[in-house]
């Protein structure tokens, strides 16, 4: 089925997301794939898959791809835009490579992707442009057909995303707000290797993308919130979770964990976990945040409250839409409009030289300059 003129030059929609496991023998193997060249043991791993033991032994993730898929193809029909939209994994089925082969072979050409992360940096914005390199070369190999493949902006700090959040992030302070006591606002993203972050962003530039766009989305989400709740003494900071990397190895800090002591021992009573980091509620939010991090609070006899992710709240689905749109009409040779919630740092589709670098290995990557 051709898609809407409004969508040309593309002839397929593809959300791309990371991939999880969706049962208790599924879970080594995902690790080993996900953590593959890294040297890290079995045993290590096996650790790591406890946490998915709590919940069967299945991550959240796809059965969340499947419901942002179908919000996708609503929200298209909504506006008069039949289109499906086709799914591939960075790490479990469907992988990338089988669809974008599967794509080839029933005749699709050229390809608009749409990736579960909004923000900068190696692992959330190249990485996805190395696995579509990849995707484009398997199928290329099985068919002999070159498809080309062009993906959204990042989005961390497009308006569908962002007040998304901001009304997550209003009705949880709200609600911490019925004990009487104004809570501390902590935003929470993915803690990454320092080196990552400095890096980050175009390779002529100053670095620290990654947390850039976090500090920025977060402190506009602060201000839009105390100005709407009168609450001019709201404080706020950002936080990570979900390290991984070995103990001499820098990462982003302070753990959500490491924060919520101190603050405790400074006398704060209540929190607000904002996980501005995530798209959806997967496993680092239901069990870094809401196990681990409930725990610590419990413990330190905190009250603790958790905003959602973005998932599928019409306006990050109606920001996603919108973005496509955008992409189709730069690859038309138009000049779109290209909104922004807060700063003036609009990451442009086509990635910069040298943006965001892979510094384990030199890997081919689509989507940029470089």
């Amino acid at each position: 089925m051709p898609l809407p003129p409004e969508l040309s030059p593309y002839d397929a929609l593809v959300l791309l997301s990371f991939g999880g496991p969706e049962g208790p023998d599924e879970v080594l193997p995902f690790l080993r794939r996900v953590t593959a060249g890294k040297n890290i043991p079995d045993s290590r791993l096996e650790e790591v898959g406890a946490h998915y033991a709590l919940f069967g032994g299945v991550s959240p993730i796809n059965a969340q791809s499947r419901a942002l898929i179908a919000a996708l193809e609503a929200e298209l029909s909504a506006r008069g835009l039949e289109a499906p939209v086709f799914w591939g994994n960075r790490n479990y089925d469907p992988l990338i490579p089988q669809t974008f082969t599967e794509l080839a072979e029933a005749g699709h050409r050229r390809i608009l992707a749409v990736t579960t992360s909004a923000y900068s940096s190696y692992s959330s914005c190249r990485q996805y442009r190395e696995n579509i390199a990849d995707g484009v070369a398997a199928a290329e190999e099985a068919t002999g057909v070159r498809l080309e493949v062009d993906k959204i902006r990042p989005y961390a700090l497009h308006p569908g995303f962002a007040l998304a959040n901001l009304a997550a992030v209003r009705d949880a302070v709200r609600a911490a707000q019925e004990t009487a006591e104004l809570p501390t606002l902590l935003f929470v993203t993915h803690s990454v290797p320092t080196a990552m972050d400095e890096t980050s962003g175009p390779g002529d530039g100053d670095g620290h993308l990654y947390s850039r766009q976090h500090l920025v989305l977060a402190e506009a989400i602060t201000e839009r919130v105390a100005a709407e709740l009168d609450l001019p003494d709201l404080s706020a900071e950002l936080v990570y979770c979900s390290r991984s990397g070995p103990p001499q190895q820098p990462w982003t800090e302070p753990d959500v964990n490491d924060r919520l002591e101190e603050l405790a021992a400074e006398g704060v009573t209540t929190v607000v976990l904002a996980p501005i980091g995530f798209v959806s509620d997967h496993m680092e939010v239901v069990y870094d945040l809401d196990t681990e991090a409930a725990a610590t609070a419990e413990r330190l006899g905190m009250r603790l409250l958790r905003a959602p992710t973005a998932g599928t709240d019409p306006r990050f689905v109606a920001g996603l839409v919108d973005l496509m749109l955008e992409r189709a009409a730069e690859a038309r040779g138009e000049n779109p409009d290209m909104p922004q919630f807060a700063g003036d740092d609009i990451r442009p589709s086509v990635c910069a030289p040298g943006c965001c670098p892979n510094l384990r290995t030199a890997r081919p990557a689509l989507c940029g300059r470089d």
